[in-house]
């Protein structure tokens, strides 16, 4: 199945860390397709956090889902994220499982597609680049339009950098 995957860091070297999690990530399925980068302000995060870079990926998952979300949390703490932590921090990398083909999965656990997919521009711009035509659940229409749509309201920057 195809699963998108958000990359985002705003501490530290966070160019160097969307970059050791794209190889990473190609390790898992070396044809692995990657957006550019972004930079995006903190959104719901208090004030003066720092600015994030962000991309978006899609990799092919035969496995279960929970397994994969296992592994991307992982990878997360062998680059230095907490386990224990508040919502919406500063982090060197933060990896978010965004959606899996037309699956919706509810559990303690794991949301899928991702609740807050539709209205996060910073995800929806890099995703657009990579499947545009792509139907996720939940969304009205496919990811360009979303991502249009989202970026004619404006809101918070988010500028490809890279």
């Amino acid at each position: 199945m195809h699963v998108g995957i958000g990359l985002g860091s705003n501490l530290g070297k966070r160019t160097e860390e969307l970059a050791a999690a794209r190889s990473w990530l190609r390790s898992l399925d070396p044809g692995a397709r990657f957006s550019g980068i972004y930079e995006t302000e903190a959104v719901d995060c208090l004030p003066g956090t720092p600015a994030f870079l962000t991309q978006a990926a899609e990799i092919r998952w035969s496995g279960a889902l929970l397994g994969l979300l296992d592994l991307l949390q992982a990878y997360e703490r062998s680059r230095g994220r907490k386990s224990v932590r508040g919502r919406n921090q500063p982090r060197a990398l933060d990896l978010d499982l965004l959606y899996a083909d037309g699956k919706e999965v509810r559990t303690e656990r794991l949301r899928l597609p991702h609740p807050r997919l539709g209205l996060r521009r910073f995800v929806m711009e890099p995703l657009a680049e990579i499947c545009p035509e792509r139907r996720i659940p939940g969304l009205a229409g496919a990811v360009g339009e979303t991502a249009g749509w989202l970026r004619s309201k404006g809101g918070k920057s988010c500028r490809r950098i890279g």
